[in-house]
């Protein structure tokens, strides 16, 4: 994965868990479904980098 994607995926889910931590005193539904909505952002990194990889390791298997 390229710096500028994991520089996003980094900052994004930053600004996510800051955001549900700022709103757990306010309104626990809504710091929940940021929370939900970091979890799933973390693991769309994940996702992207791994067929980012084997896009990458198929190339150079191929002749």
């Amino acid at each position: 994965m390229g710096k500028g994607l994991s520089l996003w995926f980094a900052c994004s889910s930053i600004l996510l868990l800051t955001a549900a931590s700022i709103t757990i005193s306010y309104n626990i539904w809504l710091a929940l479904l940021i929370g939900a909505l970091c979890v799933l952002n973390i693991g769309w990194g994940f996702i992207v980098k791994a067929r980012l990889r084997r896009k990458a390791e198929s190339k150079l298997s191929s002749p």
